[in-house]
């Protein structure tokens, strides 16, 4: 079997943990659970590596606190044993990261959080903000208020769409199985696990199961979830949690679990990703200094650099750069309205704030939104 090299590189990760193993298959907040995985997280950001925890067992934990034998089917039931779930699962880990003097912060989304391209570019600017702060962002749906989600959401394909939004190296799903198997392993208990295969074989999609009654993330999920996550170059791990230091096995490279390889360079694949995102709302007209630095230095665009700003395009939107000569030259998410581009275009990022009477970002377009055409 070939050297995970790949993954033992990776130094941003994303990690989700599902409902079955916090919930200790449904007998409430499994604390040496908890106290394992977050002594497993710190060492992983001692050895260099950045962590969002996604995690599972909000409503789990809200159920058993309740005292409720089985989860409701009345959506209500469901959002007040998130409500309840949730503070006792965040208190939980933020006590467990405080023993080693790491801070948490408590991030709740919605699918719309990273999809729309206002709130995608939120998001993104927060989370990266945390983590350079050194903080843990312990990310879960918001069940409490949000329909679709309960109904229909997951925390895998949240992790991948996570994994996305902050260009995770690695995304690692702990289940409590080993991973994916060729065949069902509680039918057959000599069934293969796959250790390797591209998340892109459709063969895959055969071997993959249903979840069980807490948790509703499956291998399907976890499977669409990895392929969500290759968007962006990310590669993904299925593994148990319950083993022993399964997070330092997983990014040592360690021939564990699943590994559901990408194919791709990171860079590369968000970008493809992000140029098929949306349509061209609008273009700017950049001087010649401007398409120098973008072309030749990859930075970002300053508002410096503009000249003038053709369209009505929103905050988060695909816009044009193009020269003096009309000519495209790249394209990218903005961090400001037409409107306050408007404003603020040919000024230093030290004045826009002057103008605006807020500073959201010093860059129009920050490099990593931004694709060379």
């Amino acid at each position: 079997m070939a050297e995970r090299g790949e993954i033992a590189q990776a130094r941003r990760w994303v990690v989700k943990v599902g409902s079955a193993l916090l919930t200790d298959d449904g007998r409430g907040l499994d604390a040496g659970m908890i106290a394992t995985l977050v002594e497993q997280l710190v060492a992983l950001r001692q050895r260099g590596s950045e962590v969002v925890l996604v995690s599972s067992g909000a409503v789990a934990a809200g159920i058993v606190r309740l005292g409720w034998s089985a989860r409701p089917h009345l959506l209500h039931k469901l959002q007040a044993a998130a409500a309840v779930g949730q503070s006792v699962l965040v208190q939980s880990y933020e006590n467990a990261f405080k023993q080693y003097g790491v801070a948490t912060a408590q991030v709740l989304l919605v699918h719309d959080d990273v999809i729309a391209r206002d709130r995608y570019l939120n998001a993104r600017g927060t989370l990266n903000t945390l983590l350079e702060l050194g903080v843990v962002p312990v990310v879960n749906e918001n069940d409490t208020v949000v329909t679709d989600e309960i109904r229909f959401g997951d925390n895998d394909t949240l992790a991948a769409l996570v994994a996305n939004l902050i260009d995770a190296d690695a995304l690692l799903l702990l289940t409590d199985q080993q991973g994916l198997y060729r065949e069902d392993p509680r039918r057959n208990p000599d069934a293969e696990l796959v250790h390797r295969s591209d998340v892109h074989d459709s063969r895959l999609d055969d071997m993959a199961g249903e979840g069980g009654a807490l948790g509703r993330g499956g291998m399907v999920t976890k499977l669409r979830a990895a392929r969500l996550a290759a968007r962006s170059g990310t590669e993904t791990v299925i593994a148990c949690g319950r083993l022993a230091n399964v997070v330092a096995a997983v990014t040592a490279g360690g021939e564990i679990g699943t590994w559901l390889r990408t194919g791709k360079q990171p860079q590369n694949a968000r970008k493809q990703w992000l140029a098929g995102m949306v349509q061209i709302q609008g273009s700017l007209e950049l001087d010649d200094g401007a398409v120098k630095v973008l072309r030749e230095s990859g930075r970002s665009l300053l508002a410096v650099g503009v000249r003038a700003v053709l369209g009505n395009f929103q905050l988060g939107d695909m816009v044009s750069c193009r020269n003096s000569e009309g000519r495209e030259v790249a394209r990218g998410l903005v961090n400001y309205s037409a409107e306050e581009t408007r404003r603020i275009m040919g000024l230093g990022s030290r004045e826009i704030e002057g103008v605006l009477g807020y500073l959201r970002d010093e860059e129009l377009i920050h490099r990593d939104n931004l694709v060379l055409v």
